[in-house]
């Protein structure tokens, strides 16, 4: 088995952008392909013209580079490689695998009429299936499907699939404008592309038997198929926006790192006994088809975010500083110091569930000026503090170390003196240092902020409370 040829691939559309389902199948496909030493291609299955774009396509190359998920060969484009089906359509006519077809839509329409009239299944009747027509405006080439018989495949996921090929008609190949059908132009790339797995999603169960008779028609080999679970909102229902079915750029946007998003879609149908938080390696070490489930996964934005918070706090301090640099640069910090940037990382990746809310948090130590809450403002900012204030800063800006053990100690000393407890203090300084009544611990809040800027906050508290008692 490990000396067996492993190719995959993810062959997403560029009608939209790529959303949590796509993904784990992409993440699927690559896992399998690393497992076993194996190729990993990306292929753009761009044929429909009106509704693919290229703000689409970069989208899903940005969606793909983000998470991490490298590919081997590719992107393929479908679009640039008629060739390749044209040669493929050619060869199914030629050794009589496929026939032209000159139904018109009227004729169809009536076959339709009459097998339902009969009570039977509406499908083509095979009117020109052995006429031995030739191409003429306005026809199709069909597939000669088998009129009796079972097609099955052992599904690597859902086990022995057994289709009654009467159930089936005979599949147009190439449509009446001369372009390829979808079914068409995957076999023939997944044949080109050495394709040896196809590991997709559950709604194309019913396309499986239709491409294996492609291949057959061919006497192509036919890959192994696995077909993933269905992925569920928390009510049990398909997944839409409001339980989290957004594009994985929605998701970067939101301050999701991509390992917290490919743990979370990891979990969606895959299992590995009870753990629940892997590193790429272990992912890539302990997948298999085998733990698949056939019962579909339910895809939890509460989970999401404990994750996401999870691998906040475990990230070094640099990895998240890269991380949120982006963010602040929205918020309109420009030029950052990244060592200050490290330090506040440091102190808000305990209490931060994303990144938009750690941007958010680091505010107070990158902003110039702050502005305080009211709530806070009127609460803790009051004339009695102002003797404190003044006494306190004098010994802040005179300290030789200003770090956060001699600043601790400094506090120590001073609350020994005044015989206050730290708690009256506290809050008010956390007002004039970030705005804010709640913040990180107030000593880590003065080390990250630096000796120059606390002493300089402290001050302009000061004279902010005293103008305040002059307005009263």
């Amino acid at each position: 088995m490990s000396n067996e040829k492993v190719v995959t691939r993810f062959p997403p559309s560029p009608t939209g952008y790529l959303h949590i389902g796509g993904a784990r199948t992409a993440l699927f496909n690559w896992l399998f392909s690393k497992k076993r030493g194996g190729k990993f291609i990306l292929r753009i299955e761009d044929t429909d013209e009106q509704r693919s774009s290229d703000e689409a396509t970069r989208a899903i190359l940005e969606s793909m580079e983000w998470l991490g998920l490298s590919w081997d060969e590719g992107p393929y484009f479908q679009s640039r490689r008629y060739d390749i089906y044209n040669e493929v359509i050619d060869r199914l006519i030629s050794n009589g695998e496929a026939y032209h077809c000159h139904c018109s839509q009227e004729d169809l329409e009536k076959q339709r009429q009459s097998a339902k009239e009969k009570g039977l299944k509406p499908k083509y009747d095979g009117t020109c299936r052995d006429l031995g027509l030739g191409p003429a405006p306005g026809s199709v080439v069909r597939l000669k499907t088998p009129l009796s018989g079972i097609t099955q495949f052992t599904d690597l996921v859902k086990g022995t699939i057994r289709f009654d090929n009467k159930e089936l008609d005979d599949l147009i190949v190439r449509r009446s404008n001369g372009s390829p059908t979808y079914h068409l132009a995957v076999v023939a790339d997944d044949i080109s592309l050495g394709m040896t797995y196809v590991i997709r999603g559950d709604d194309h169960v019913n396309n499986t038997p239709r491409q294996m008779f492609i291949y057959k028609a061919l006497g192509e080999p036919v890959p192994k198929y696995a077909h993933l679970p269905m992925i569920l909102g928390p009510n049990k229902t398909r997944l839409s926006k409001r339980h989290g079915a957004m594009s994985v750029l929605a998701y970067r946007d939101m301050g999701y790192l991509p390992h917290a998003l490919l743990n979370a879609l990891a979990r969606l149908g895959w299992s590995y006994g009870d753990q629940e938080k892997f590193s790429m390696e272990e992912m890539v070490e302990k997948f298999s088809l085998e733990s698949v489930g056939k019962a579909a996964g339910v895809f939890s934005a509460e989970k999401l975010l404990d994750l996401n918070a999870w691998y906040i706090r475990e990230s070094s301090d640099e990895f998240l500083s890269e991380r949120l640099t982006p963010f602040l640069e929205r918020k309109g910090f420009k030029n950052l110091d990244q060592e200050k940037v490290k330090r506040v990382s440091s102190i808000l990746k305990v209490r931060s569930k994303t990144l938009v809310e750690m941007a958010e948090g680091a505010h107070f130590c990158l902003a110039e000026e702050i502005t305080y809450e009211k709530k806070g403002d009127d609460k803790f900012l009051k004339p009695s503090v102002v003797g404190l204030f003044e006494d306190l800063n004098n010994r802040l800006a005179a300290i030789p170390e200003f770090n956060q053990e001699a600043i601790e100690k400094l506090f120590v000393d001073f609350l020994e003196e005044k015989e206050i407890k730290l708690r009256k203090l506290a809050q008010p300084l956390r007002v004039a240092l970030t705005g804010k009544t709640a913040s990180p611990g107030i000593f880590e809040v003065m080390e990250v902020l630096g000796r120059e800027k606390v002493v300089e906050r402290i001050r302009k508290a000061v004279v902010h409370i005293k103008n305040k008692m002059q307005d009263e």
